[in-house]
């Protein structure tokens, strides 16, 4: 008998999809139940998987498909899964569902309206790469995600998708949720590991990389949600899938739009959709002002210019996550930056100095910069650390620290240049 957790109130937070997929049962806002998944198709993939297909035409079916990892990077997932079957098992798989970027919330819908689409793909890719324990490292501040997917598992097992011979086959897996303690670097995957061992969630040096040494020193996969809940249409749509979007990046894509626009939400599409199509999407900026910028998270900066920026993976398209953070031309984007600047300096685990300690000093000059104390040697301060705390940091929140900022130095140098003279193009600042 399943016994439920209550579940906190779900905000109603808006979706719209033009491809229907990801997204066709998460409309609602409420939780999908195990009758409504499997009455609308959910699970076939998996019986599909078990009784018509091999692990190995599974993970050559993953390849084929050019799946991206969704959680940022955009790592090939069928190439990291090929990396973990090189190495011995036992092997572990973690879902990354530690989505905490600001601005971030395409994973939440999933994890809360439609859990089955997660569980059944992370039960089919762990079928695929030979695992019998895998594991979901949820964020902390996702209460009501935590007692969805624990009661999504309940259900499943009772019904036989889970737990020991798994559909009457010699297949078992368990699956078990994690809640991390909202620390943005968890995102990192070897930090993540770390985590789940119980230790300090800090980045781990590579190599080795998680897919030879990870979980418990054993070949491990982290895959982030979006990704995984990708693997059951593969799984249905087989070549199919690679007529889904543009070449070399199929499949549907989640974007999580807010700001100034009249939709927040999130917005499925494929990748061959435009910034400027996603905002036309999204109802187009809020109260008729104009365009100004989009923040990506807590990553780079796009500018009028930039509009026409492919969502895709490719050198010049959007990529990350798909995050949209939309300014209109009442907004500054020193205070933007001041924001994204104290995010990184209070996420930084300190692990490695340029990051620990650079951080901090970003903050603080674009906080002078907001109080208009701030010149021009402040500028090449910015300049300086851009150029140093990338080299000097082991994991990506290094890396990416200074990206905003350069960005916004490169598009929007009159904004500095205003500040220093104490004269906020918004007039929103002193």
């Amino acid at each position: 008998m399943i016994v439920k957790e209550p579940i906190p109130h779900l905000p109603d937070i808006h979706v719209e999809s033009r491809v229907n997929l990801l997204l066709r049962r998460a409309k609602e806002n409420r939780t999908t139940t195990l009758e409504e998944y499997v009455n609308t198709g959910g699970y076939s993939a998996l019986k599909k998987a078990l009784f018509k297909l091999t692990p190995e035409d599974i993970v050559s079916l993953v390849e084929e498909s050019t799946l991206r990892g969704r959680g940022g990077a955009g790592f090939p997932t069928g190439r990291k899964w090929r990396f973990a079957l090189m190495n011995p098992p036992p092997r572990y798989l973690i879902c990354n569902a530690d989505e905490s970027e600001p601005g971030t919330f395409k994973d939440r819908i999933i994890i809360e309206r439609d859990p089955h689409l997660l569980l059944e793909g992370i039960t089919i890719s762990a079928y695929a790469l030979g695992v019998k324990e895998a594991f979901i490292y949820i964020r902390g501040e996702y209460p009501a995600g935590y007692r969805i997917l624990e009661n999504a598992i309940q259900e499943a097992k009772e019904a036989g998708f889970l737990g020991k011979n798994i559909l009457g086959t010699d297949f078992s897996l368990e699956i078990y949720v994690y809640r991390g303690a909202g620390a943005y670097i968890c995102g990192e995957e070897t930090a993540l590991i770390e985590s789940l061992e119980g230790k300090r969630g800090h980045p781990r040096l590579r190599p080795p990389y998680p897919a030879q040494v990870g979980l418990f020193n054993r070949p491990t996969v982290v895959n982030n949600v979006e990704t995984l809940s990708n693997i059951p249409i593969i799984i249905t749509y087989e070549s199919y899938f690679m007529n889904i979007g543009p070449s070399g990046f199929y499949g549907p894509k989640l974007f999580p739009v807010s700001g100034k626009v009249n939709k927040p939400g999130v917005y499925e599409s494929t990748m061959d959709i435009t910034l400027r199509e996603l905002i036309d999407m999204a109802g187009g900026i809020k109260d008729g002002k104009k365009f100004k910028a989009v923040f990506s998270g807590a990553l780079g900066v796009y500018d009028e210019n930039d509009l026409d920026t492919p969502m895709d993976y490719s050198p010049k398209g959007f990529g990350g996550t798909g995050t949209v953070i939309v300014l209109d031309e009442t907004d500054c984007i020193i205070d933007s930056l001041i924001v994204i600047a104290n995010f990184f300096h209070h996420e930084s685990c300190g692990k490695c100095t340029p990051c620990r300690i650079g951080t901090y000093e970003q903050f603080n000059i674009i906080k002078k910069f907001q109080e208009g104390t701030a010149t021009k040697k402040d500028i090449e301060y910015l300049q300086h650390l851009a150029k140093n705390i990338p080299v000097g940091s082991i994991c990506g929140l290094g890396y990416s620290a200074p990206q905003a900022i350069v960005d916004a130095l490169n598009k929007f140098p009159e904004e500095f240049e205003a500040h220093i003279n104490k004269n906020c193009p918004a007039g929103v600042c002193f």
